[in-house]
């Protein structure tokens, strides 16, 4: 499958913000922004150029699509999938995005980043309401019960991650039992709930133009 292989700091850089690709190394002092805070290239630190309006609801995509690790076709069918649906068309886009399968994972505390927890699902160590799934993009319904396959918890990073989340804020659309590996979506989340730094009407005024 088709995904980005690069340096994922260049990403942060280029969007002048954390985006928070990878997991604690993030929160340290070895984060690249914090070293270089300015867009990648040859040149170094330029002359900033005051933006478009296109420039800024471009950004806001290329943010939100690099925060979920989804690829631009992907992305433009979730939203094809947001507006066809009742209700704020960028609010819902991000629900979609938050309810992914790799994504919850993330947010119970069961991984350190989204890839991570997408490279769990892809490895084929999590179930869903007792049912092994092994796609990323599986949409995670209300009620739905997502565990750690037992035989997968003895792993030394599985072991990391039961130790991290101790500390772990599991949001409150989502219920979780660290010390057994389970977790359960209560409800699809609100806006308020999802933090992420994107201003979602800015992307939909891209693809509305």
């Amino acid at each position: 499958m088709a995904r980005y292989r690069g340096p994922v700091c260049r990403l942060c850089r280029r969007e002048g913000t954390k985006l928070f690709l990878k997991g604690e190394r993030c929160y340290t002092d070895k984060c690249a922004i914090d070293k270089k805070a300015y867009a990648p290239g040859q040149h170094g630190p330029t002359r900033r150029i005051k933006q478009s309006e296109y420039g800024m609801q471009l950004r806001e995509k290329q943010k939100a699509r690099r925060i979920y690790g989804v690829l631009e076709n992907q992305f433009r069918r979730y939203f094809k999938e947001a507006d066809r649906k009742k209700g704020i068309t960028g609010e819902t886009l991000l629900q979609l995005l938050e309810t992914r399968l790799d994504n919850v994972i993330y947010r119970l505390g069961f991984a350190g980043s989204r890839v991570e927890a997408r490279q769990l699902v892809n490895h084929r160590h999590v179930l869903v309401n007792g049912k092994r799934v092994n796609v990323a993009s599986y949409e995670v319904k209300t009620g739905d019960e997502i565990t750690i396959r037992e035989k997968s918890r003895n792993m030394p990073r599985m072991q990391e991650l039961k130790e991290l989340a101790e500390g772990h804020k599991t949001p409150e659309w989502l219920e979780a039992d660290h010390e057994n590996f389970t977790g359960r979506m209560v409800r699809v989340p609100a806006r308020e709930e999802i933090d992420i730094p994107v201003e979602e009407h800015l992307i939909v005024e891209l693809y509305s133009r």
